[in-house]
């Protein structure tokens, strides 16, 4: 695959033009973006994958979250629960549906504008359509699912700092009274124990996201992401959320001593 990297950031920057960028869920979205596609091929690079391999990590990271503006546009929410799977729409709006050309594209979808040729499409479309899954489906071929696991760390890594970048009640569409008094569910602690990614349904409340977030290093498949995590230091500002709940500031700092214990345990 020959990929013009120019190319791939123009045809980006056309498709966001066509959203409201002082909008600050939309700046989020394509700050994020050209994030994700860096650690994406920092990542890769990591692995010892050559230089051709990087650059389709990097797009798939330029292509992950396609769907998201269109998801705000129509839903004003990134929660997929409330609104649609925004993978499966950046899918649609990649390679085409019967109703493609609402999306910003034509008929067929706008993939061939960033990429000419379709030998990766097969990879660009699982990458992307399990980014935001629980799981990655077992049996796919190893190079898919690497170039798979690469997509969610990234992903994993950035959404860390995007929790603390960005004011929390405008991620999670809430007001300030809920998030400051709300608490972390048991259902929600528990698999923070287990050291699982907290599943959406066990979520019900504003904080639940935050420890939801955090349990997402649970995940990290590669060193290098892991490394990034330790370095960066971004979930240990967002579990030291300054709640006004007394239960939930225990609740916090219990979360933290796991992550911590944990974290040591992860060799480089």
């Amino acid at each position: 695959m020959r990929l013009d990297r120019e190319n791939v950031l123009r045809q980006f920057r056309s498709y966001t033009d066509g959203y409201d960028a002082s909008d600050g869920k939309t700046a989020l979205k394509i700050g994020h973006t050209y994030r994700v596609a860096g650690l994406c091929r920092l990542i890769a690079r990591s692995e010892g994958m050559d230089a051709q391999e990087q650059e389709l990590a990097w797009l798939l990271g330029m292509l992950h979250d396609i769907g998201r503006f269109e998801q705000l546009r129509r839903y004003n929410t990134f929660n997929d629960a409330e609104s649609v799977d925004h993978a499966a729409l950046g899918l649609e709006i990649l390679f085409g549906t019967a109703d493609a050309a609402a999306d910003g594209g034509s008929g067929a979808g706008v993939i061939r504008r960033y990429v000419e040729d379709d030998s990766e499409d097969a990879l660009i479309r699982t990458a992307i359509g399990m980014h935001n899954v629980y799981c990655v489906a077992e049996g796919l071929a190893p190079r898919t699912e690497k170039f798979c696991h690469i997509l969610r760390d990234a992903d994993k890594v950035d959404i860390l700092r995007v929790n603390i970048e960005t004011p929390l009640e405008e991620i999670y569409n809430t007001t300030s009274e809920e998030l400051y008094h709300a608490e972390v569910t048991e259902a929600v602690m528990q698999s923070f124990y287990e050291h699982h990614a907290t599943l959406r349904s066990l979520k019900r409340t504003t904080v639940d996201h935050i420890a939801g977030h955090v349990s997402l290093i649970y995940e990290l498949v590669f060193p290098e992401s892991v490394r990034l995590v330790k370095a960066q230091g971004y979930w240990e500002k967002l579990i030291g959320f300054p709640s006004e709940n007394p239960k939930t500031v225990r609740q916090l700092a219990e979360l933290r001593k796991e992550m911590t214990r944990f974290l040591e345990g992860k060799a480089l």
